[in-house]
């Protein structure tokens, strides 16, 4: 896995992109919101009728899954643009608060419920 780049470095290419066509009067809150969620929708139809293990998938189903998981972050790098928000600091941030809600001792004993 490429690990190269960063986060900020990828949304100040999206949004180089966005302002060469002059796209940022459709970029409002809800149409990126809407779009994360058409662009989730759209990565859950490769998986929708199928239950493979990760290696049963071939090389031309992971690029076209690939294509979709990049269309979400760019809507949400995107989004994160537009209302001013550190898409990185607020990962970190939920992450600590996850720490606290699910503690590793306790996340172990937890069941699996409803299935």
């Amino acid at each position: 896995m490429n690990t190269s780049g960063s986060l900020y470095e990828l949304q100040k290419l999206l949004d180089e992109f966005i302002a060469k066509r002059e796209w940022q009067k459709y970029h409002r809150p809800k149409n990126l919101a809407m779009s994360v969620a058409i662009e989730a929708a759209e990565l859950m139809e490769h998986f929708q009728w199928c239950d493979k293990d990760p290696e049963e998938f071939s090389q031309e189903e992971k690029e076209e899954i690939a294509e979709e998981m990049a269309d979400v972050l760019h809507f949400l790098l995107r989004l994160s643009s537009v209302l001013d928000i550190d898409l990185y600091e607020a990962s970190k941030k939920k992450i600590a608060k996850n720490e606290k809600r699910f503690p590793v001792h306790l996340a172990k004993e937890m069941k699996k419920s409803g299935c």
